[in-house]
């Protein structure tokens, strides 16, 4: 991380190993620029500290891999290349977005994309579920156990984009409603950016919303110019590498593990542009049960605003994502300003956050996809 003073006035002379004695969530590179900051850092400075005072429960997973993926990459004795790596996962199919290796999203193509795990069947939800969901799943541990997953498995690196749905729909009372919006349930999902090199994962609404046909309608700048107003059917669950496994046998098009198949259960819409610029023409087609926005930044984006506006004029309900509280309470002031209203659904700890840290972020408290959640 940089010196939370760089930039004003003097120069850095050196590393940040300073760190604020009170919230200890950033660190100056000396003492005068520490002291010019602080105009900037005390009105932030108590609720950081109140942040870094939960730091166990924002690292507490139930994995084999904790420690390695969270403590240890945030004091960088390890780093996300490494933990894929020793996984044999490092640039491969799905994985290859989930460190700075990979290319970017505009200049990736797209038709080389692996929609495989890459990963035996034994550590991955290549097929579906042995038995239907008996109640809500609140954890990772619950959704490992349901799954039959052992807890030595990474997926839930790549599974916390569908599972943060299924949170979102339980936060908005949605998973109870599903029966009674005609066997379909329509979300409109806006902001994805690696998501879309990784939809193979989404086909887990199939079994985390059994017997409901799922729209999702992926909304937002990062789609490439070229795949706009495509369509896709995912038909089957991303494909394990064993080569004997029936997972191979449930679509013809077993490299992608997509389909054309028109009785999909989950179908997926790309559109590029921001929401509020192609709301009217989605909604035609699909008008929205709800939506999410993942690690929306709405603080940081003044694009927001009139997405926000749009959001309050259709009232639909609305969750979004951040990658720590301190985003989130910037973002809930910006919708209570812009709504004039409270937040329906307060900013809460998302149990299905991606279990390994942001590298490189600009503060010492850990920062996770998808780690806190909020809505309207």
């Amino acid at each position: 991380m940089d010196c939370a003073g760089k930039g004003k006035g003097t120069r850095c002379v050196g590393p940040p190993i300073r760190r604020c004695a009170r919230c200890r969530a950033v660190a100056y590179c000396s003492v005068s620029h520490q002291i010019s900051h602080w105009n900037d850092h005390k009105d932030e400075c108590k609720l950081l500290e109140e942040q870094m005072n939960h730091v166990d429960e924002l690292n507490d997973f139930p994995f084999t891999f904790s420690e390695e993926a969270t403590v240890q990459v945030l004091e960088k004795q390890e780093t996300r290349c490494s933990f894929l790596t020793r996984r044999g996962l490092h640039r491969m199919g799905m994985w290859l977005y989930e460190c700075d290796c990979g290319p970017s999203n505009a200049s990736h193509n797209y038709s080389r994309v692996n929609n495989g795990w890459n990963l035996s069947k034994i550590l991955c939800p290549c097929i579906g579920p042995t038995s239907p969901l008996s109640k809500r799943l609140s954890s990772w541990k619950e959704y490992y156990k349901w799954r039959d997953i052992p807890v030595n498995s990474p997926v839930a690196l790549l599974l916390h984009w569908p599972l943060m749905i299924y949170q979102s729909a339980q936060l908005t009372a949605m998973r109870s409603l599903t029966p009674l919006i005609s066997n379909e349930l329509c979300i409109h999902y806006l902001g994805p950016d690696k998501e879309i090199h990784q939809l193979a994962v989404f086909h887990e609404l199939h079994a985390l919303f059994p017997s409901v046909k799922v729209r999702l309608e992926l909304v937002g700048p990062a789609i490439p110019e070229y795949r706009d107003g495509e369509r896709i059917d995912l038909s089957s669950y991303a494909h394990c590498i064993d080569e004997d496994c029936i997972c191979k046998s449930s679509s013809e098009n077993v490299g992608r593990g997509l389909s054309n198949d028109s009785t999909s259960t989950v179908r997926v819409h790309l559109h590029k542009g921001f929401y509020h610029e192609r709301y009217k023409d989605i909604a035609k087609d699909s008008s929205p049960h709800l939506i999410v926005a993942p690690n929306a930044g709405i603080a940081a984006y003044t694009s927001w605003l009139p997405t926000i506006e749009l959001i309050k004029e259709i009232k639909v309900p609305a969750v979004f994502s951040d990658y720590c509280e301190q985003a989130a309470q910037l973002a809930a002031t910006c919708i209570s300003t812009i709504t004039g209203s409270h937040l329906a659904n307060p900013i809460q700890l998302n149990p299905f956050r991606q279990p390994m840290v942001v590298e490189d972020s600009p503060l010492l408290l850990p920062c996770y996809s998808n780690c806190v959640l909020f809505g309207t």
